[in-house]
């Protein structure tokens, strides 16, 4: 009888239909792959601890299965994370199906039928195993009410301070940082954070508004450096009090607050500027128009919106976008992202004038690099703050995101609008680049 490795490459390359283009290694020590993965000492291995994520795999093949065995620790990488992700992502992550295809469980398609039933013994008796803690469970009624965000926000967010200052380091910003040659990660931050500011021509007495402004990061930037009176708004209650404590230790309490409450919900306009760092990713296509609306409406006229959101590749048949099943279980419930062209669209039409758009796709890549090398190198630690479930889901999905933004299957912009007024006076000067 083959060996465990052998039977399921026979059964991944079945079900992929093209050669496995990394070797296996099963729980019983054999391998099996590519030939000349042999040779190569530096290509990653994909390790299968334990027959469970068999189980998992025969009962709902696919990208669910796999991640619920990652978290769960049943399957891992040897060697380069990275560079398996890139060898692995067309064939799991990014197989489409044809349109009008109909799905074939393995099980019922007689090319695999036989695979199938070696592996139902090599995996041993169903049902599956439960999906791991991390996981969200299934959840009912409409998307983005202010209820479902709450929830959404809290499961990615109250993880734990102790958890992202980790992660993250001193500069406690969770979004992409501005690099240059050279330079630490707490440089690229403070250079994003300026950015925005030069960008917002922020100015001492301005009001600003900072939508979904984390661990206060943004807020204490403008304050410190700019002299403006800041409103940070959060549904991350672990999000606020840390702020909170940053603020007032830095003396800063008289120019600054942090609120939790939905965008929706703020009323104290107008502001001289609003900036939305990695939060319209939140937002949601079916909230998006309002969203645009919403913070149009809290910027006085000529004011300034700073919008910095992730953005995915328009599909050729919109209809058939559909939302990571591994980010959305596992990571960002309800995220939802839109392709360039669409979120400058919604903006236009709630009567913004767009006039600055830049792409850092390739900032953001370094800047998730950095994430996971702070990971790695505390392992121990963050797995002791979490769980060892939470700290393999940050791993995988930062890594993974580090590939689609090398490999511009995603991107991320800073879109700069402006509430331009009937005079048409957009304050912007003629040559706006002078930001930079």
């Amino acid at each position: 009888m083959a060996d465990a490795a052998s039977r399921l490459t026979t059964f991944a390359e079945e079900l992929l239909g093209t050669p496995l283009p990394v070797r296996i290694r099963a729980w019983d020590g054999s391998e099996s792959g590519p030939p000349g993965a042999t040779a190569d000492k530096s290509a990653p291995v994909l390790v299968v601890r334990h027959r469970r994520a068999l189980r998992r795999l025969l009962w709902r093949p696919g990208e669910l299965a796999l991640a619920r065995a990652w978290v769960a620790g049943e399957i891992d990488v040897e060697g380069d994370l990275y560079r398996a992700l890139d060898l692995l992502a067309g064939l799991v992550w990014e197989r489409g199906d044809e349109p009008g295809q109909r799905k074939v469980h393995p099980l019922r398609d007689p090319r695999m039928r036989a695979a199938a039933r070696g592996l139902l013994k090599l995996g041993g008796p169903f049902p599956p195993p439960p999906p791991p803690a991390e996981e969200v469970r299934r959840r009912s009624g409409p998307l983005h009410t202010k209820r479902r965000d709450r929830q959404a926000i809290s499961h990615h967010y109250d993880v734990g301070n102790d958890f992202y200052e980790l992660v993250l380091g001193p500069s406690m910003v969770y979004s992409c940082a501005y690099w240059d040659d050279a330079g630490t990660l707490e440089d690229a931050q403070r250079d994003k954070l300026d950015l925005i500011c030069r960008k917002l021509a922020l100015k001492a007495g301005d009001r600003l508004l900072d939508v979904g402004c984390g661990w206060g990061s943004m807020a204490m930037h403008a304050a410190q450096e700019y002299g403006v009176q800041v409103t940070g708004v959060t549904l991350s209650r672990e999000q606020a009090a840390y702020a909170r404590k940053r603020i007032a230790e830095a003396g800063l309490t008289d120019r600054i607050e942090i609120r939790v409450q939905d965008y929706r919900d703020v009323r104290d306009g107008p502001y001289d500027a609003v900036s939305s760092i990695g939060m319209a990713e939140h937002v949601g296509q079916v909230r998006y128009h309002e969203y645009a609306e919403q913070l149009f409406a809290l910027l006085r006229p000529g004011g300034r919106l700073l919008n910095h959101q992730i953005a995915r590749r328009p599909e050729k048949d919109e209809s058939a976008y559909h939302v990571d099943e591994f980010i959305d279980r596992y990571v960002f419930p309800d995220g939802e992202l839109a392709p360039l062209g669409r979120t400058l669209s919604s903006l236009e039409e709630a009567g913004f004038e767009v006039r600055d758009v830049e792409a850092i796709r390739e900032h953001y890549a370094l800047t998730l690099r950095r994430w996971v090398a702070n990971l790695e190198a505390d392992w121990r630690q963050a797995v002791r703050l979490s769980s060892p479930g939470r700290a393999r889901v940050w791993r995988l999905y930062m890594a993974a995101c580090a590939v689609s933004f090398e490999r511009n299957r995603i991107g991320v912009n800073q879109i700069l609008a402006v509430k331009t007024p009937e005079s048409g006076t957009s304050g912007v000067p003629l040559r706006a680049r002078t930001w930079n």
